[in-house]
C-alpha cells in the first residue's frame, strides 16, 4: 500500500508498505483523507525529535475496515476521525478526564508498519499518511457519514488543538478580547473557537495580508500585519493572547500584549532547546502563561461535539480545506504549505 515515509534523511512516497492486523482493543482504518499539519514537517526538519524510519501523518479520517477483540463502539463501515491520543483510559489522569496528560500516550511510538521486512514507527500513534493504519480503539471517533472526510480529517488535530485551546484551556468568556498571532491552520481554529465562545473582539495578527479574508470569515473582527498595532485596537491589552507560530520572540510579544488578569496561551511548537524570556514583574497583575497540549482535548467527547457544530453551521471545516492532493503529490502539498498558499492542504487516497 501507499504511504509517506521519512527515513531520517528524506521523505518519499512509497507503494510497498504493509500494516499488521488489528489486535485486541485496536481498529484498522482505511484512510481517505489526511491534513498536512506543520507538526509533520517538524519531524522532517528535526524540531520534533522522532525515531526513523517513520510513517508520517496524524490528522486523518477514513472508514473502519476491521476491529480487534473487545472493540464495540465502532465497526466495519463506520466513518471515523482519528485522534493522536492513544491514552490508556485507566491512569489517574485519564480517570480525571485529562487524556492529554496520560503518560502512556506520550513518547511511546509503536511499529505496526513494515516495509521489505523492516519495521517502521508510527507517528503520533496515528500515521494517517498511509492507505491503512492501525490505532487504539479510543483514537477512532465515530462521525456522521454526511460529513466529507476531507473536512472531517481536520477535526483530528487542527480543530481539536485550536478550538480546544479556546474552549477547554483558556475558557474564553462571553465578550472577552482575544488576540491570535499567526493565522495558519491552528490560528484559524483559535479564531473560530473564540467566535463560538462569544468573544467580543478577536484580533488576528499575520504578516501575510492575503490571509485577511479567511481570518475574517472565521471570525476575526480585526486583522493586523504586525502585533505592534494591537494596542491601537485594545489600548489596555487583551484578555487572551494565543501564540500559534512557535517563535520565542512572539512568546514575549504575547505576554506584553496582555491586560491585567490576562493569559497567554502557547500553541506554536518551538525547538525543544529554545528558550524565551520575559520580565517576571509583569506577571504580578494576575497574568498567566499557559501551555496547552492538543487543545486539552477529550477527543471522544470533543470530536462528536465539533461534528454537531459543523452540521449546525457554526464550525467551519470545508472552508479550512484550501486544496486537496493525491498522496503522490506530497511534495507539492508541502511546497504550498511552506509558501503560505493554503489554510490546510489535504492528502487523499
Amino acid at each position: 500500500m501507499r504511504g509517506v515515509v521519512f527515513d531520517g534523511k528524506e521523505v518519499r512516497v512509497v507503494a510497498d508498505l504493509e500494516v499488521r492486523d488489528p489486535g485486541p482493543g485496536e481498529v484498522l482504518v482505511g484512510i481517505r483523507a489526511a491534513g498536512l499539519c506543520h507538526s509533520d514537517l517538524s519531524v522532517v526538519d528535526g524540531t520534533i525529535p522522532f525515531p526513523a524510519p517513520v510513517v508520517l501523518g496524524h490528522e486523518g479520517a477514513g472508514v473502519v475496515e476491521a476491529v480487534g477483540p473487545g472493540v464495540t463502539h465502532v465497526g466495519p463501515g463506520d466513518h471515523v476521525a482519528l485522534s493522536t491520543l492513544a491514552n490508556c483510559g485507566a491512569c489517574a489522569d485519564c480517570d480525571r478526564g485529562r487524556p492529554t496528560m496520560c503518560r502512556k500516550a506520550i513518547g511511546r511510538p509503536g511499529r505496526p508498519f513494515s516495509r521489505a521486512g523492516e519495521p517502521l514507527f508510527q507517528f503520533a500513534s496515528n500515521s494517517s499518511f498511509a492507505e491503512r493504519t492501525v490505532v487504539k480503539a479510543v483514537q477512532a471517533v465515530k462521525i456522521p457519514a454526511d460529513i466529507p472526510l476531507t473536512s472531517a480529517a481536520l477535526m483530528g488535530c487542527g480543530v481539536l488543538t485550536g478550538v480546544g485551546a479556546v474552549l477547554n484551556r483558556a475558557r474564553v468568556g462571553l465578550g472577552e478580547s482575544v488576540v491570535v498571532i499567526g493565522t495558519g491552520g491552528i490560528g484559524l481554529n483559535v479564531i473560530q473557537g473564540a467566535r463560538i465562545a462569544g468573544a467580543g473582539t478577536i484580533v488576528a495578527v499575520d504578516t501575510n495580508p492575503a490571509k485577511e479574508e479567511t481570518a475574517r470569515r472565521f471570525g476575526a473582527t480585526h486583522f493586523l500585519g504586525s502585533a505592534d498595532a494591537v494596542r491601537e485596537v485594545l489600548p489596555t491589552g487583551a484578555d487572551h493572547v494565543f501564540e500559534c507560530v512557535g517563535h520565542t520572540g512572539l512568546v514575549r510579544t504575547a505576554i506584553d500584549l496582555l491586560d491585567r488578569h490576562g493569559q497567554a496561551v502557547l500553541l506554536g511548537m518551538t525547538a525543544p532547546t529554545a528558550e524565551a524570556s520575559f520580565p517576571p514583574a509583569a506577571m504580578f497583575l494576575d497574568k498567566a502563561i499557559l501551555g496547552c497540549r492538543y487543545g486539552s482535548s477529550r477527543p471522544q467527547r470533543d470530536i462528536a461535539r465539533y461534528a454537531e457544530l459543523y452540521r449546525a453551521g457554526r464550525l467551519l471545516l470545508d472552508e479550512l480545506v484550501t486544496a486537496t492532493y493525491p498522496v503522490e503529490e506530497f511534495a507539492r502539498a508541502v511546497a504550498d504549505a511552506e509558501q503560505g498558499k493554503v489554510a490546510r492542504g489535504v492528502l487523499t487516497f
